[in-house]
């Protein structure tokens, strides 16, 4: 039990350490109307998996918590689209740290890929059990 909880809590380190990460992407993109939109956009979408993840650990049920990871899944592949526009449209004052950024989101994209496909199949178990 211990073990788990420890993870729980990295895992949710991880993500605010995301959340910083992209409020720093942020900061240094361009200060022009593309750059300002996308900059708003991606502290929403940049911010949420850490929010929705910390909300998730008070899931009222196993459907529930399912819900919720997938929440932080959607807004995590929101954030790897939006930093793919960044990219593309050379807005970011950093390239290293856009590179670093979106490297971290597809591990966490992957992260909760897997416990998305670990959930479901423990619904499915006490469905069939």
């Amino acid at each position: 039990m211990y073990q788990e909880q420890m993870t729980r809590q990295k895992l949710e380190n991880r993500l605010i350490d995301f959340a910083v990460l992209v409020m720093d992407i942020s900061r240094s993109l361009d200060k022009t109307k593309a750059g300002n939109h996308l900059s708003s956009q991606i502290i929403r979408s940049g911010t949420s998996p850490a929010l929705n993840y910390g909300e998730a650990q008070d899931a009222e049920s196993t459907r529930d918590f399912l819900h919720k990871i997938k929440i932080v899944l959607k807004e995590l592949r929101e954030t790897l689209v939006c930093l793919e526009i960044i990219r593309r449209a050379n807005l970011c004052q950093s390239p290293e740290k856009l590179d670093f950024v979106q490297t971290e989101a597809n591990e966490l994209v992957a992260i909760f890929v897997k416990s998305v496909n670990s959930v479901k199949k423990r619904l499915d178990a006490k469905l069939k059990g």
